[in-house]
């Protein structure tokens, strides 16, 4: 990412923000945009990315009707074009066009639920509404839940959707909602056997974060789906690996045998590191060399053990290979690990590292390097 980039200014700008204005004026009568662009524009330098969508609602509000049923006609006669319905993935939509779902929970929550859906239900063929359905769920749990029992059969993928994403359990950058697995469950095995991969994500993205806190109840659910025959062999088998991905990264036998690698397999792992020492910027380089007696599929992480401030330590799981060791021939597997100065997401302090090899799921061999 180029250097001094924002998001936030990336997503909401002169050029977007104009967009806006014209699509409002255009479905509105009397909406002055030359206004909405003066006072949206003029409130951004202050706000953050999650506050520039709510702005962009205060300003559009302000030119709006004030009764919610009038207010909901405008706002759906203002809608950019639908999303494109024969994509099948990463077709996300425009962050501008949140503005329907805030003023939705504003003012339809509370008095004018079916209304209000109705309105999410257009919305979110232009932008996810994963975030703005969530107060629906939490306030009329019952209610929302029939509608979605009936999106999961919509048409539209972009609806099917939002049945899962906006029921998930730990949906980023959202609040949370009040439900149990016992009344997601039965959307996402209506979901799982859907043609578009941008649907198949979100239900193996909900599993997964389902996965930290019901493992057992994940894979019972993925092992009865790959048994079912509703979804393809091969967007299965993605699923799964997708759904499974942070029990994989923590060793979870039972992830492991789902995906067909035993953790009890007879290997041995020799660990080379190459850099003992690395300087910050630089990258680590090991490989590891996994021997067997017999053929068997292995699936090989690593774990880096950092130094932190105060004697404390940190770790991190990353993929590095996977294949399979036979006993003629040895799996082999090299890697360079650049150890970033700048990140800002995860501060690299100087001082002694470990790297521990894993295959399939068990920890097999460890060396240390020192950063410098």
């Amino acid at each position: 990412m180029a250097a001094g980039y924002s998001l936030k200014d990336d997503l909401f700008n002169p050029t977007t923000v104009g967009q806006l204005a014209g699509e409002f004026a255009a479905g509105v009568p009397g909406f002055d945009a030359a206004r909405f662009e003066e006072e949206a524009l003029a409130g951004f330098p202050e706000r953050e990315l999650m506050a520039r969508m709510e702005w962009l609602a205060d300003c559009a509000e302000a030119q709006l009707a004030k009764d919610f049923p009038t207010m909901a006609d405008q706002l759906e006669a203002a809608l950019a074009p639908r999303l494109d319905p024969t994509l099948t993935d990463d077709d996300f939509g425009q962050f501008i066009h949140a503005v329907p779902g805030i003023l939705a929970v504003r003012h339809g929550l509370e008095e004018h639920r079916e209304r209000a859906m109705a309105l999410l239900y257009e919305a979110t063929q232009r932008f996810s509404m994963e975030f703005y359905i969530r107060p629906f769920l939490n306030r009329w749990t019952e209610e929302t839940l029939v509608a979605l029992a009936v999106w999961a059969e919509d048409d539209n993928y972009h609806v099917r959707r939002l049945v899962s994403e906006g029921t998930r359990p730990k949906l980023p950058w959202a609040k949370a909602v009040v439900l149990t697995p016992d009344q997601t469950l039965p959307l996402l095995d209506r979901l799982h056997g859907d043609p578009t991969r941008y649907v198949t994500r979100s239900v193996a993205n909900h599993l997964n974060d389902l996965s930290k806190t019901r493992d057992d109840l994940v894979l019972g659910q993925l092992a009865t789906w790959q048994k079912g025959g509703k979804q393809v062999a091969k967007e299965i088998d993605w699923m799964t690996r997708h759904a499974l991905r942070t029990l994989i990264k923590q060793g979870h036998s039972g992830a492991m045998a789902a995906l067909g690698f035993d953790a009890r397999v007879p290997v041995t792992v020799d660990l080379e590191i190459e850099t003992p020492q690395v300087a910050m910027g630089d990258a680590l380089t090991f490989t590891c060399t996994v021997s067997s007696v017999v053929d068997l599929p292995v699936l090989v992480d690593y774990r880096i053990t950092f130094a932190r401030p105060e004697g404390k330590t940190g770790e991190k799981v990353f993929k590095l290979k996977q294949g399979k060791a036979a006993a003629a021939k040895p799996f082999v597997a090299r890697k360079l690990h650049k150890l970033k100065g700048d990140a800002t997401t995860f501060r690299l302090y100087p001082g002694p590292h470990r790297v521990t090899v894993q295959v399939n799921g068990v920890d097999r061999a460890e060396a240390g390097f020192e950063l410098v």
